[in-house]
């Protein structure tokens, strides 16, 4: 099992998350991050780190964001690791709990 990087993760990019992951397995996009499917040992210590509640167990991903599974597994093979904490995107506030916005990921 893995856990999985959701919709709200997408303009907030806080990476609270990645400081603490033991085995560095974020990847970090322009306005989004994922986490690298095969590389998570399901240690759970990242989810209650995610100040905009965005990171799921695969098992437990909110209705309407299975599409984020294969989303982070795709997208953790082409983009950079991130493994320190950076600062959250300048409007990351505004869009907190803003519904779907896949439309929005850049690539």
């Amino acid at each position: 099992m893995t856990f999985v990087v959701g919709d709200n993760c997408i303009n907030c990019k806080h990476t609270d998350c990645v400081e603490v992951c033991p085995v560095d397995c974020f990847y970090e996009g322009p306005n989004f991050l994922v986490i690298h499917p095969d590389e998570c040992i399901d240690c759970a210590l990242c989810e209650p780190e995610c100040p905009v509640d965005a990171i799921f167990s695969e098992d437990e991903l909110p209705e309407g964001q299975d599409v984020y599974l294969e989303l982070n597994a795709e997208l953790a093979a082409i983009w950079p690791n991130i493994t320190e904490k950076k600062d959250a995107l300048p409007e990351a506030e505004k869009w907190d709990g803003v519904q779907d916005k896949l439309k929005h990921l850049e690539r």
